[in-house]
């Protein structure tokens, strides 16, 4: 059976696999485990992504100590730029004890491979160094690769810190913590729990569906992009979105649901947005972080923020937070779809709310 569904129709099977609908989820640990994932970024020109996201979805009664304790106490854990729940461990041990991959391999994760072994004296030197000294940054880790990373990008002759994080995919060293904007690396063995091992195509399998479970609509198959994966594979049941080409997955589980709707402001890098691909076909919504343009061709701001209302993505707040003026400066509310009055007065609260769990005074220029 394949499903029919309406733009609407996906638009709110993902809102309410994202928790974006009302009422409010209101525990931290439970918001984790249905994202599966959230996206660590420590740009502060509103507050740190991950701050963004837990604030979307449980409101003013999330505190970032509530993050800082999950950690401590290792419910959740770091894990290649994510923060996931601890268990989700379990679903990545087989895969890094098999690195880069059982059988044959992609020629691009080859060529990783055989530059990790050129450097195996580093490596080495890396791990007896945070065995007796870690965790520490990777600034202070010796550098004794004998074969440079080279990019064209901006990784090119960084090599402990590109041979540090292959490290962490290998399950060698982990994420041991933070100092200021530093990542602190130990042994693994000294970070992570115990816990069990799932056969590396379970693994695959389950983490397609806890993937399709925190989207609610996906495609099957997309562009690889770095990080965690867009799309699902063969998980969930396939559908049709009205006016849109192709096929998807669908949560069953979303099916027929009730949808109540509220309003959110999101993180640049919520999950929600993040696949601009999808985003555009389900939402119509035009946007880009644009934190790496020239101010003067920004259209929207440095961070500016999607504004979700109901299903709909109806615009960007542009706000940057300056705590030492004690202040969140909102220099536009930018409307796509022609706000009523009443939305917009909802937009206004959610702006107030920002600047209140901030602690900041809400200033927006004349």
């Amino acid at each position: 059976m394949v499903h029919s569904l309406t733009r609407r129709d996906a638009r709110r099977i993902a809102v309410r696999a994202q928790l974006l609908a009302s009422p409010r989820p209101t525990d931290l640990l439970a918001v984790a485990r249905q994202l599966s994932v959230v996206q660590v970024d420590l740009t502060t020109a509103v507050a740190p992504s991950a701050d963004l996201v837990f604030w979307s979805r449980l409101g003013s009664a999330y505190s970032p100590d509530d993050l800082d304790d999950a950690l401590a106490d290792q419910s959740l854990i770091e894990f290649q730029g994510f923060l996931r729940p601890s268990e989700d461990l379990a679903l990545f041990r087989d895969q890094m004890a098999r690195w880069p991959g059982p059988g044959e391999v992609e020629g691009w994760r080859q060529d990783v491979a055989e530059w990790v072994d050129d450097n195996e004296i580093c490596r080495t030197d890396i791990l007896e160094m945070l065995r007796a000294d870690g965790p520490l940054p990777a600034a202070a880790l010796p550098d004794t690769c004998v074969r440079p990373w080279r990019s064209s990008g901006w990784n090119d002759n960084r090599s402990v810190r590109m041979l540090v994080e292959l490290m962490e995919a290998r399950g060698e060293i982990a994420l041991a913590g933070r100092e200021g904007r530093e990542r602190l690396w130990d042994l693994a063995e000294r970070v992570y729990p115990d816990g069990p091992t799932v056969p590396t195509h379970e693994a695959i399998r389950t983490r397609r569906e806890r993937r399709l479970r925190a989207l609610g609509i996906a495609r099957a198959r997309s562009t690889q992009v770095p990080g965690e994966p867009n799309d699902v594979g063969e998980a969930g049941e396939e559908a049709v979105v009205d006016g849109v080409r192709g096929t998807w997955r669908v949560d069953p589980a979303q099916l027929g649901a009730p949808f109540s709707g509220r309003t959110a402001i999101l993180s640049p890098l919520d999950r929600l947005v993040f696949d601009r691909k999808r985003m555009v076909e389900l939402f119509e919504f035009d946007y880009q972080l644009e934190m790496y343009k020239p101010a003067a061709k920004r259209r929207w701001g440095y961070f500016a923020l999607p504004v979700l209302r109901g299903d709909q993505l109806v615009g960007k707040v542009d706000a940057t937070a300056d705590p030492v003026a004690e202040l969140l400066r909102v220099d536009a509310v930018h409307d796509d779809v022609g706000l009523s009055r009443t939305a917009r007065a909802e937009v206004d609260d959610e702006v107030r709310a920002l600047a209140h769990w901030l602690g900041l005074r809400l200033h927006r220029p004349s």
